[in-house]
């Protein structure tokens, strides 16, 4: 299956790329000690974090992976394992520019979520965005985990903080949040909540 639609939604701008250098959550090393403190549904975002996942024997409930970590190859050990053979999950082939977030991988990371089953996102070009999309779209409680590059495993735990957290630095990329959050699904309910949450914020301060 494939995400067809690879018009660029939102993209990173140089101003904003240093934000996203520090990590969201806590750092972990051993995956076995992150599923201890991980919630579901989980998705993981890169092919590194979803191979230590996998290993540790949880199936992500939507891994995005590309062939690369920090932009090289991954090893044939890693490719080999992440390879379409076991059928315990769903491929969809989506692409996806680097420093973007394309409406194909926007949809299909909502469709993956909503899926009864496993889901794999093979990306066409880069995923290293999507942890934000994710943190937005996955259900309160789940988590969210990517790599920190020469670290280890970060993991977000979504909450409604969270979400505030991804949804500033989505509006905050060059492109169209709006769109992006349509094709996500996330509803007026929830976007009134952060609107209340922010106003009573501002209030405060």
């Amino acid at each position: 299956m494939t995400g067809s639609d690879t018009t660029t939604v939102l993209r990173l701008p140089e101003e904003l790329r240093d934000a996203f250098k520090s990590p969201l959550g806590p750092v972990f090393t051993d995956a076995e000690r992150l599923l201890a403190a991980a919630g579901d549904p989980i998705v993981a975002v890169g092919d590194v974090v979803t191979y230590h996942l996998r290993r540790a024997g949880r199936v992500p409930d939507v891994a995005l992976i590309d062939g690369k970590t920090e932009r090289e190859a991954v090893d044939d050990e890693i490719a080999a394992a992440l390879a379409d053979v076991d059928g315990d999950d769903r491929r969809v082939s989506v692409a996806n520019e680097p420093a973007t977030l394309s409406a194909a991988l926007l949809t299909a990371l909502r469709d993956a979520i909503a899926a009864d089953e496993p889901v794999t996102l093979e990306v066409t070009g880069e995923e290293d965005l999507a942890a934000l999309p994710a943190i937005v779209a996955i259900p309160v409680g789940g988590s969210v985990v990517y790599g920190q590059p020469g670290e280890g495993m970060v993991l977000v735990a979504v909450t409604d903080e969270a979400r505030r957290e991804a949804r500033d630095l989505l509006a905050r990329m060059d492109g169209d949040a709006g769109a992006a959050l349509d094709l996500l699904g996330v509803d007026d309910a929830d976007r009134s909540v952060d609107a209340d949450a922010d106003r009573s914020a501002d209030a405060d301060g």
